[in-house]
């Protein structure tokens, strides 16, 4: 992938100019500067890898920023953050990894962190023999256990980024095998000191880090070392690896050990949520918000070194953030609802819902005063007819959307959502994920979860995970703009009759 120059990226902060105000209204508003073109223009820019993935926090995810509000400004978009900013900064003290003072030695050689090996916290300073147990997993009721015959205990796993053979990814990412064990679980409870890891190109490591027992991947150099004089070499390994079949488990030589320090220091992480408003049209009402809410932030990048290792995020959430973005524009140039409306660009969702908890317990705007949250949080991606890869299986079509929790909190809310799709654009709406008994848990993961908790109606729009998701094949040239398009408007339309109703949508009766 081709990196934008400066100057490329400069001329985009400024490339889209506000439209003339439509002359046609219904009464789902007036949806038609929402176009599949300029969503597409946005997300070339948010999804691309001068952002380096948008992690929280990050300077790609600073620079996405910019550009967010660079674009509300344009457009005259109200700043909604602190100071007369269209920014809500936030901050936290956490451990990070010391890498100056991270090592690993095998044998007579010491290896640095960043350029040898990746290391993961805890901190801690171990020493054992080498265990090679596969990919590292243990399903028990599929007669799945590379550990099985052998004592790991007190000493090191090497594993493959792999998942087990004939398993599909679906199962195991939706928890469909009860007693399935990720490394880290197996690892840890069969008393492994650590996890060593293969890097392999193309693959993600992600299957696996994680837990109490430090992880560590070894790039090349690293795993040089660790299978010098072993039956089974370096170049075996990785060849296994690339054939998806990581063979028996075997114990290394004796004489084989690793002494793994890994160093914690403390640092202070600072990140923005980004906030725009488009004032209302009714003296009154205008003091009322309805809020649109998408997370601009991904999951960064994966090591150096050849191949593609930046996470571009275009589906996630890249399209729900440029979705929003269009929102805010056609609001912008108008007509307006009477309600105003309230844009909010999360960070930190990928953290585990940053951005939207501390917008809620510090809000720029009356928390009482937001009558509905509307949530895109990946609408980018469908299933292409014939389309038979089982990890595709849970992804929504051209035709469909997920719609999550629309009638948790406010039977008002579901219903103002069907009459809206049934005027407009006819969406299937699949409510599968409303299931109370989901083992995805959908509900509880995007950052729409934390308005409900304050009582907020909200309903959360999304594609369904795919054979992308959190990987580095997340790109815009995956991303079908015209099912895009269609859902934002939809979105559009459903918070122009929210704001224009004089009555805001009825909490349910049953709330405690």
């Amino acid at each position: 992938m081709k990196k934008l120059s400066t100057l490329v990226a400069l001329a985009l902060l400024v490339s889209v100019i506000p439209a003339q105000a439509p002359k046609t209204v219904s009464k789902y508003g007036a949806s038609g500067p929402i176009t599949a073109s300029r969503l597409k223009s946005h997300l070339e820019f948010i999804a691309d890898d001068l952002l380096e993935g948008r992690d929280t926090p990050s300077r790609g995810l600073d620079i996405a920023a910019l550009y967010l509000a660079a674009q509300l400004k344009l457009w005259g978009v109200k700043p909604g953050g602190e100071n007369g900013t269209y920014f809500q900064t936030m901050s936290m003290t956490v451990p990070k990894l010391d890498m100056a003072n991270t090592t690993l030695k095998v044998g007579v050689n010491t290896f640095r962190a960043g350029t040898d090996f990746d290391a993961y916290l805890p901190a801690s300073n171990i020493s054992g023999q080498i265990e090679y147990v596969g990919h590292g997993m243990r399903i028990l009721s599929k007669g799945i256990d590379p550990y099985a015959g052998r004592d790991v205990k007190g000493k090191i796993v090497l594993i493959l980024p792999v998942l087990p053979k004939g398993l599909l990814a679906d199962e195991l990412f939706a928890g469909k095998i009860p007693d399935a064990e990720w490394p880290n679980q197996a690892a840890g409870k069969l008393g492994a000191k650590a996890i060593f890891i293969v890097r392999v190109d193309g693959a993600s490591p992600s299957i696996s880090i994680g837990g109490p027992v430090p992880n560590v991947i070894l790039r090349p150099s690293a795993l040089a070392a660790v299978m010098q004089g072993e039956a089974v070499s370096a170049d075996e390994l990785l060849r296994r690896a690339r054939e998806q079949d990581p063979g028996a488990s075997f114990s290394l030589t004796a004489d084989k050990s690793a002494t793994l320090n890994i160093t914690a220091a403390q640092q202070t992480l600072r990140y923005k949520n980004v906030i725009g408003i488009v004032p209302g049209s009714d003296p009154k009402l205008k003091e009322e918000y309805v809020a649109y809410g998408a997370h601009y932030d991904h999951v960064g990048t994966h090591g150096e070194g050849p191949g593609d290792n930046i996470f571009n995020g275009a589906d996630d959430d890249g399209s729900g953030t440029v979705a929003i973005l269009e929102i805010a524009y056609a609001l912008a140039i108008g007509p307006r609802p009477k309600r105003s409306s309230l844009f909010v660009w999360h960070a930190g969702e990928e953290k585990g819902l940053w951005g939207s908890e501390y917008f809620v317990e510090h809000p720029t705007v009356p928390l009482g005063n937001i009558v509905a949250q509307l949530n895109i949080d990946m609408i980018g991606r469908s299933r292409s007819p014939g389309d038979l890869k089982p990890a595709n299986a849970a992804l929504a079509d051209q035709n469909s959307v997920y719609v999550i929790g629309s009638r948790m909190l406010s039977n008002d809310l579901g219903n103002t959502i069907v009459a809206v799709n049934q005027g407009m654009s006819r969406l299937k709406l699949d409510y599968k994920y409303d299931d109370p008994k989901d083992p995805e848990h959908f509900y509880e993961r995007s950052d729409h979860f934390n308005y409900a908790k304050k009582g907020i109606p909200i309903a959360f729009f999304f594609n369904g995970v795919h054979e992308d998701y959190h990987q580095v094949g997340d790109e815009v040239s995956k991303i079908d703009f015209l099912r895009m398009e269609k859902i934002t408007r939809t979105v559009y339309g459903i918070g122009w009759q929210v704001g224009n109703t004089v009555a805001r949508p009825k909490l349910n009766k049953s709330l405690n």
